[in-house]
């Protein structure tokens, strides 16, 4: 091949016809009839202009991709290659439709090894990004089946090209363009002897499709958190705590911020009133604010607009302690978590108990979970909000020493990476000197992200000062975790053995 100078993108025109033409035969060797007539590709062109590419090496064509718009339902059933272009007429076309489908692509023999076939997929995925196509589909040849039709079925030989175990020079190129096999279409296409009329229906899923509709959307794709690490200090009575905790919810909201997250148990200052009664008088009695300090939350949430997680307080049900917090969201509605997990101290001092409501809260920011303090350390709690969706995880904790609170950083952070999601911690500084079981408090609130090239390599995307009151604000997009679970470099959601582990969530206990 000779010395390349320049490699040129470009959409086909009639007058590339000529060379177009000797490029498929020379292409196509093994197929009775290799090339389209002037008047089919001029049909494609008219059609849909921006659907037929080619590349050019020193102003010599050397690969093309043509291509046409239909609607899934045309494809979705078992179709043959005549069916899905209209008996070659391309009447099938529909600028309306949702599907970018593959009619043709090639690379000339000369310029194969310079990448040119992944430039024309690449250009057909930012195609269907920008027409807004829920993604691309083709039919691809298996070319060497031929020489194993005798010894297994079509489907066999697929599964072993994707092991590696049998070389495939199509399918293994599609396969790592991101285009997954999805069924096996029996004489597909007329002629191809070489795949024993078998093909392979391939697709490509875009992420950033929207269902199009005349209402406009309320969810947001780049959402901004507002961590306040508070400081703990006495309060005479519960409107001067109520003053302080709109104070913060003011400062985020003032930043625009769609979440606040309040740390767990930031109303213990509350209790020192009942210091002289002992520590599980002394929290019950802290349980009787609950329901006033939720009213006047949500009456913020709707004034400030701003979702606010209240982070956690006690709460008596049915004469039962329980952990347990609150999502006023901004347009009024209230929602509850609990605590699954209680620690050995608060099941010894106060008597408390776990809860038994897990779920994933829909925002207009999106799906999020909350998960109180020792309950982040339970991987398995985390998986399963995961596996309904969230994007944002919460995490209100309250740790006195600075290893309680690295177990709550570091199982955090790894349930970041592992469920590849934001994780957003918020704690309390400072001390209470008369408060029992509350003495002294250690935190640095976080907010974590995957490790992955489009997140920090640290995968922290923002953190406080330890052991000061402050707030943190951090924006998070949320398509970038899309990204992540279709193409990153390591993809721990898609990559789970579920045909040999399996985790599912029982039915909740009343």
């Amino acid at each position: 091949m000779e010395d390349v100078d320049n490699i040129e993108l470009t959409y086909l025109s009639i007058s590339d016809y000529e060379a177009l033409k000797e490029a498929m035969v020379e292409s196509y060797t093994g197929l009775a009839n290799p090339y389209w007539t002037r008047k089919q590709v001029e049909t494609l062109i008219n059609q849909f202009p921006e659907g037929q590419v080619a590349i050019k090496v020193n102003g010599q064509i050397a690969g093309v991709a043509l291509s046409i718009i239909v609607e899934s339902s045309k494809y979705e059933h078992l179709h043959t290659y005549k069916q899905i272009t209209g008996n070659y007429t391309f009447k099938t076309h529909r600028p309306d439709g949702n599907i970018l489908y593959g009619i043709d692509v090639f690379i000339k023999k000369e310029f194969r090894g310079l990448r040119l076939g992944r430039r024309l997929y690449d250009y057909r995925k930012e195609l269907c990004e920008k027409l807004n196509l829920k993604g691309i589909a083709f039919g691809g040849r298996i070319p060497n089946y031929h020489h194993y039709a005798k010894e297994m079925t079509p489907r066999e030989y697929i599964e072993k090209v994707k092991r590696k175990e049998i070389h495939d020079p199509v399918l293994d190129f599609q396969m790592s363009n991101d285009f997954h096999p999805s069924k096996i279409l029996k004489n597909y296409l007329e002629g191809d002897s070489l795949s024993k009329d078998y093909a392979v229906l391939l697709e490509w899923d875009n992420l950033y499709y929207e269902v199009k509709s005349e209402a406009p959307s309320a969810i947001k794709t780049v959402v901004r958190l507002g961590l306040i690490q508070w400081q703990m200090r006495p309060y005479s009575n519960l409107d001067e705590l109520m003053q302080q905790a709109e104070y913060f919810v003011d400062a985020v909201s003032g930043y625009r911020s769609d979440f606040a997250l309040f740390p767990e148990f930031f109303n213990a200052p509350l209790m020192a009133e009942n210091n002289h009664l002992s520590e599980p008088q002394a929290i019950r009695e802290l349980a009787k604010y609950t329901h006033e300090v939720v009213q006047q939350f949500s009456k913020l949430a709707i004034s400030y607009n701003i979702n606010i997680i209240t982070g956690s307080m006690p709460e008596m049900q049915n004469d039962r302690l329980f952990n347990v917090g609150y999502l006023c969201h901004r347009d009024g509605r209230i929602e509850s978590f609990e605590k699954i997990h209680v620690t050995p101290d608060e099941v010894k001092i106060w008597g408390m108990e776990g809860g038994n409501h897990l779920q994933v809260f829909d925002t207009d920011c999106g799906k999020i979970g909350i998960l109180i303090c020792y309950d982040v350390e339970f991987p398995e709690l985390s998986r399963l909000l995961a596996a309904d969706g969230m994007d944002i995880l919460f995490v209100p904790f309250l740790t006195d020493t600075q290893n309680g609170y690295s177990r709550v950083r570091n199982c955090a952070q790894a349930r970041a990476i592992e469920n590849e999601c934001y994780v957003a911690i918020a704690g309390s500084v400072g001390n209470l000197p008369n408060v029992h079981n509350m003495d002294i408090q250690y935190s640095q609130s976080i907010v974590f992200t995957p490790c992955d090239f489009a997140f920090p390599s640290n995968g922290i995307k923002a953190e406080a000062t330890p052991n000061t009151e402050m707030i943190l604000i951090a924006d998070v997009d949320i398509t970038l975790l899309r990204e992540l679970n279709q193409f990153g470099s390591v993809r721990n959601l898609k990559d789970r053995r579920t045909d040999i582990y399996d985790l599912k969530k029982k039915k909740r206990r009343e």
